[in-house]
């Protein structure tokens, strides 16, 4: 990691690792044509919350645009994707994942990984928000591909447990789902191939609690700025061995910090705890704001969301509930309780809440969130208004100006 001298914040010497491990996923996925001759498997986009257990076990590779589109951000080439797209008519308040993904394939030369390739079907499930519909049925007229769509009922209740009847309801569509697979592919679907997935899955979710978990020792081994990129592997190859394999290796090294006491941030003083989609194009400079003046974030809300374990049972009922329940598909009580839960166990002294322009379902309730939040805990909350990718939303003196005010009164609450 390049530019994080003075800033008080310890790099992971696993990420190297992750590096050569996506470089290998992000190949295999931009040059996929070219592999397996005749027998070549077919190519899925799919969304972050599509059931690829089912996917990967009928031999179909996945690639998420949602994730490009962070890289995007990362790259800092938002702004001039989501302007290719805007330049045809897609709307300046559309989610700017959808826009850059747009833009890459208007512009490719554009895009860093040399564009995406094309997909030979598409699969959306709509428990995360409902731009993913339109955004995928625009993909399927512009590449002329299968789409496939799995609709997930919200969550009301506000112990955050999908109703029966509501899984019933999913699980006969992933059975159709695999149906409809099947035929489009000529595979089959083994019942074998799909538990020894849904294994792989559970394998990396379990890790990756484990990871997070870590947060609660003080100081913490990890800063949530390692989570988000951290992440990668458990969103694009979550039921594989190879992701196990190395979240095993990043558990290994984040226990060797707590067991020798070294925190990610030097001279932890405050504990935070984050919530929403990243900044991507301001990543370390955002959180360095945090780090420089001894503030950890231990935990967030946002890669909790890949920390669900595939429930036991009945497969396609298992993954029904599973991918029912994802955090954004869930009521204002129930997180809420979880952001309550959540600071208690981490022993979190303030909540910072990034007001995304492009996430409403996760950015919409968060004023309220936060009155209810403070009001249960004592803990002071700070909203940041800005984009995950869409670097045209962010005012970095305002940010600046609201960051340092919010230390100082976690100084005089000390």
């Amino acid at each position: 990691m390049i530019g994080l001298a003075g800033t008080g914040y310890l790099p992971l010497s696993s990420s190297r690792e992750l590096e050569r491990l996506m470089k290998r996923y992000y190949l295999l996925t931009r040059y996929h044509r070219f592999w397996g001759g005749p027998l070549r498997r077919p190519l899925a986009w799919v969304t972050s919350g599509a059931p690829v257990e089912l996917l990967r076990a009928l031999g179909i590779d996945t690639l998420y645009p949602e994730n490009f589109g962070a890289i995007y951000g990362a790259r800092r080439v938002g702004p001039q994707l989501c302007l290719a797209a805007e330049a045809q008519g897609y709307p300046a308040d559309l989610c700017s994942y959808a826009r850059a993904n747009l833009g890459a394939i208007l512009r490719p030369e554009l895009a860093p990984l040399g564009g995406l390739p094309r997909p030979d079907l598409l699969v959306v499930a709509n428990n995360i928000c409902g731009t993913v519909l339109k955004w995928y049925e625009t993909l399927a007229r512009h590449f002329g591909a299968p789409l496939f769509i799995v609709d997930m009922p919200f969550v009301d209740a506000g112990d955050g447990l999908a109703r029966d009847h509501t899984v019933a309801y999913v699980a006969e569509q992933l059975g159709r789902l695999a149906t409809d697979l099947e035929r489009l592919t000529g595979r089959r679907l083994r019942p074998d191939a799909l538990r020894r997935r849904m294994e792989w899955s559970n394998d990396t979710v379990h890790l990756w609690q484990a990871i997070r978990e870590l947060g609660k020792h003080r100081p913490a081994p990890l800063n949530v700025p390692d989570l988000f990129v951290q992440m990668a592997p458990i969103v694009v190859m979550r039921p594989t061995p190879q992701a196990a394999a190395y979240y095993r290796r990043l558990l290994d090294e984040a226990a060797g910090r707590v067991r020798q006491g070294v925190g990610a941030v030097e001279g932890e003083r405050y504990r935070l705890l984050w919530d929403n989609i990243a900044i991507w194009y301001s990543l370390y400079r955002f959180f360095n704001l945090f780090s420089r003046r001894g503030a950890a974030f231990v935990v967030d809300t946002y890669t909790a969301g890949w920390a669900g374990a595939v429930a036991a049972g009945d497969p396609l009922e298992s993954l029904a509930r599973t991918y029912t329940q994802v955090f954004l598909n869930q009521s204002f009580e129930f997180r809420v309780r979880e952001m309550v839960r959540l600071i208690r166990e981490y022993e979190v002294d303030g909540f910072v809440m990034h007001s995304n322009r492009s996430c409403k379902p996760y950015s919409l309730i968060q004023e309220e969130m936060r009155r209810r939040v403070t009001a249960e805990t004592g803990v002071p909350g700070l909203i940041i208004e800005a984009d995950m990718v869409d670097s045209r939303a962010y005012g970095e003196e305002p940010v600046r100006n609201r960051v340092e005010a919010f230390l100082e009164s976690l100084e005089t609450r000390a």
